[in-house]
């Protein structure tokens, strides 16, 4: 940690006010009734501190704490009667309560947030029953005095009720404060809102949610524990009546008073509670009926909390006076050739004699009945940079993640060696400290924490060349100018550069990439293929994975072909692709065309002009011109992230593009059948098929007439099920459920994404055979398609999604559309792929 003017500043304020606070007592400025009361408010603000930071930082809400508090209370009344000294009461409520809290910690990070208030709230009723009953100790109902506490260290007595004991409780919760606020600039706090953020991204830098978890309730705990000391100390007798539920419900509600994870918030939140009651009898209502008041308007009107809401205003005036410029958006890009490039094989020589760094040899990783992965081997040497490739679902991000320890309840058998040791029984965090860095598709970036923290909280403990490293690197990456931003402030491009520059911390030997250059324009690829080389220059072995094929093999000395969780081909980036089952993968193997209706519609039933939408900066669709005519069976061929999801929204209606424009030739009502199917599980497939009706208005007799015709459209073995949960269903049927629930609804255009994902090929024809038998019957069909070869063999026309632009559209019954629409699946170049006029 580093400590600055700035931060000794803000810490002295917690003793700078205690201390003015206790010179006010001792002048009698503060009446003596209500010294009581303001050494009650110090003890509350610790526990309320306490509760709020472990909630903040870790997301942990504890209904537990009143169990804590009433630890500390009665291990100072059973020291006083036993001869201890106040430091020995201290030392032993604190580490009882920080072993408890760990234990608390640790076992509820196992589960949901619902689990660990259970699991809090077990605890504090247990212990309360524990005080009860074991009145040979707590004195139980009657309670038991605390007498007085020596000092060990000769700093006097302590009696119990004491004014003494007051000054110490202000004087402590001062220290308290101080502590507080270093606490907030370390490591320690951006490791436990890292976890809690984003628990599988913290993994891949070192940090373990459990560990983290484990950590905080300790430290939580282990101060409401002394809290509970002093409590003790000042009203000199201890009963269970202050430690009820009711404390735990009032805590939490002090804590979204004055404004969850702010450390003046818990000065405000210690306040409410102490005077909460003069507050209730001033108005004449009972405290519990005050207390949901006053947080109902808080949630209603203050969600942030009272401390951050009356701040706002104040650093907006100190922003102005100090005349602070704007951040920038960003370092600009260093420049860069936007020029296509050689293959990596043509420019930067892989020696292939440097020592293999990754080897893993017949991996297989299984997920109950289903392998995604199946007999693998891969090497990877120190000088190379490896591509993989392969259509949606080959098996390549579970590659990834046999490689990095992400599998979680994958079962994961074979070898997988890293720098001459074994990794397979490795945990994740362990493989960071190996040297294996991680990014994610979507740069799965710390939200609460700022870009420079993003990067920092990779390190355990913050030294000043820690902070200077952490500059240099953002730097290098063009993200200085944004280093005390959010990331959510920033363009997704960013959020890109930030999960690189997060994964290349600690100078890692390897640095597995999932879709780095997914989403982001190309200037903004060109900059990250740069990177790579500078990366692999230095030294670094990269693993990248990704469906940007032209700036994928502008990297790569080598590529890996998998496809059904096996590999299918090995080559250079000039050479893979001509490899005919590498090709089948991504473009697909249909023996003929099916006979679709000859007879169609000339009249425009949808159309998209200049259509785009991105996501959070994301561009999905670029500049989509697209005309639906009736009776068409149009299809959207594409590989994964080209696109043809967010088209099949925009469609549909259920989502407005970004810009550009959706027309509909009069009255059209559309249907989409979603990727994944998206169906109620738990429901009957009648059930299922109903809500949709429901839906769309359909009810009484118009229902059960489309309930019967709809039926009729599925096959028998469904038709026999119609009572059995969907969840119960085989995936193709699941598929064909999907599209009646679409068809329920009469559409004059139905839309189906990814209709063959996950299935077996005689179910695949299946489906389509009844989709083709729909054309049949008039029905105008959007199919949208990763294979593009079976595209062409179920469609009128096909439209070639490449990076969310179309490059090629055409008939697949002309002979020269095959190559164009080939060449555009794979690189989207228009001047090769240029659209074929339709006739």
């Amino acid at each position: 940690m580093v400590f600055n003017r700035s931060l000794l500043a803000k810490a002295a304020l917690g003793p700078a006010a205690g201390a003015v606070l206790m010179a006010f007592m001792a002048s009698g400025a503060i009446p003596a009734y209500q010294m009581y009361s303001v050494a009650l408010a110090a003890i509350y603000t610790v526990v309320v501190l306490s509760v709020g930071l472990l909630a903040g930082w870790s997301g942990i809400w504890s209904v537990g704490h009143p169990a804590f508090f009433a630890i500390g209370a009665y291990f100072a009344a059973y020291g006083s009667g036993h001869g201890w000294s106040l430091e020995t009461v201290i030392l032993g409520a604190v580490v009882t309560g920080a072993v408890l809290g760990a234990f608390l910690g640790y076992a509820g990070a196992r589960f949901s947030m619902l689990y660990i208030a259970l699991l809090t709230l077990a605890f504090t009723m247990v212990t309360l029953e524990l005080v009860n009953r074991w009145s040979s100790v707590t004195g139980g109902d009657q309670g038991v005095a605390v007498l007085q506490l020596h000092s060990s260290l000769g700093l006097g007595t302590l009696a119990g009720g004491s004014t003494e004991s007051q000054y110490l409780a202000v004087g402590a919760a001062a220290v308290v404060l101080a502590l507080a606020v270093p606490a907030a600039a370390s490591g320690l706090r951006m490791r436990l809102v890292a976890a809690k953020s984003h628990p599988l991204a913290a993994r891949t830098i070192g940090i373990a949610p459990e560990a983290q978890s484990a950590l905080a309730f300790a430290v939580s705990a282990a101060f409401t524990t002394f809290a509970g000391v002093l409590l003790g100390l000042i009203t000199g007798f201890v009963s269970p009546d202050p430690f009820s539920l009711n404390l735990g419900i009032a805590l939490i509600a002090a804590c979204v008073l004055g404004g969850v994870g702010t450390i003046i918030g818990a000065v405000a939140g210690g306040a409410y509670l102490t005077w909460n009651p003069s507050l209730s009898s001033a108005v004449g209502l009972p405290q519990p009926v005050v207390q949901g008041l006053v947080l109902v308007g808080v949630l209603l009107f203050l969600p942030g909390g009272v401390v951050p809401f009356l701040s706002a205003p104040l650093r907006s005036v100190l922003r102005r006076v100090w005349r602070r410029p704007a951040p920038t958006p960003a370092k600009p890009a260093p420049a860069v050739d936007l020029a296509p490039r050689q293959p990596a094989t043509a420019t930067a020589a892989a020696t292939g004699e440097a020592a293999v760094v990754l080897r893993l040899e017949h991996v297989s990783v299984a997920y109950g009945g289903l392998k995604a992965l199946e007999d693998a081997s891969v090497s990877l040497r120190q000088d190379e940079v490896l591509a993989v490739i392969g259509p949606n679902g080959a098996g390549k991000t579970t590659l990834l993640n046999a490689v990095s320890g992400l599998t979680g309840n994958g079962r994961v058998s074979g070898t997988v060696d890293f720098a001459g040791g074994s990794l397979l029984k490795a945990r994740a965090t362990a493989r960071r400290r190996l040297g294996i860095g991680r990014t994610f598709q979507h740069a799965e970036v710390f939200s609460e924490l700022t870009v420079a923290e993003n990067v920092l909280c990779t390190r355990r403990w913050i030294t000043a060349r820690d902070r200077a490293d952490v500059a240099r690197l953002l730097d290098s990456v063009g993200l200085a100018d944004v280093a005390d931003r959010r990331p959510g402030e920033l363009p997704f491009g960013l959020q890109k550069r930030l999960d690189l520059a997060r994964a290349m911390a600690e100078e890692p030997k390897l640095l597995v990439l999932d879709e780095p250059f997914g989403g982001l324009d190309a200037a903004e690829r060109a900059l990250l293929a740069e990177q790579i080389r500078r990366l692999h220059a230095q030294g670094t072995a990269v693993l990248v994975i990704d469906h940007v094929l032209d700036d994928l093999f502008s990297v790569a000395h080598r590529v890996l072909a998998f496809d059904f969780g096996r590999t299918i081909g090995e080559g250079t980036p000039d050479t893979v692709l001509d490899n005919p089952e590498v090709r089948s993968s991504y473009l697909g193997t249909v023996g003929g065309r099916a006979e679709l209706p000859e007879q169609v519609g000339e009249r425009s039933v949808l159309r998209l002009s200049g259509v785009g939408h991105t996501y959070g900066g994301v561009v999905a669709l670029r500049d989509v011109d697209l005309d639906v005519r009736e009776g068409v069976v149009l299809g959207i061929a594409g590989a994964n992230g080209a696109g043809k999801s967010t088209l099949a929204g925009i469609l549909h209606g259920s989502l407005k593009p970004a810009r550009g424009s959706r027309e509909t030739g009069g009255t059209v009502r559309t249907s989409l059948a979603p990727e994944g199917r998206a169906l109620f599980k738990t429901l009957s497939l009648r059930e299922n098929l109903e809500v949709a009706a429901y839906a769309a208005g359909i009810t009484g007799a118009p229902l059960r007439e489309r309930l019967a015709e709809t039926t009729e459209w599925l096959p028998p073995r469904l038709r026999d099920r119609m009572s059995v949960p969907a969840a119960g269903l085989s995936g193709g049927e699941q598929q064909m459920l999907a599209i009646a629930r679409a068809l329920i609804v009469e559409p004059d255009v139905l839309i189906v994404d990814e209709p063959a994902l996950g299935l077996a090929p005689a179910l695949v024809d299946e489906v389509y055979d009844r989709l083709v038998r729909l054309a049949h019957d008039g029905l105008t069909v959007v199919l949208l398609e990763q294979l593009l070869s079976r595209a062409m063999s179920v469609c009128h026309e096909v439209a070639v999604l490449h990076e969310g632009s179309v490059a090629a559209q055409g008939r697949p019954g002309d002979p020269s559309f095959a190559a164009l629409a080939e060449a555009a699946y794979f690189s989207g170049a228009r001047e090769t792929a240029a659209t074929t006029a339709l006739l």
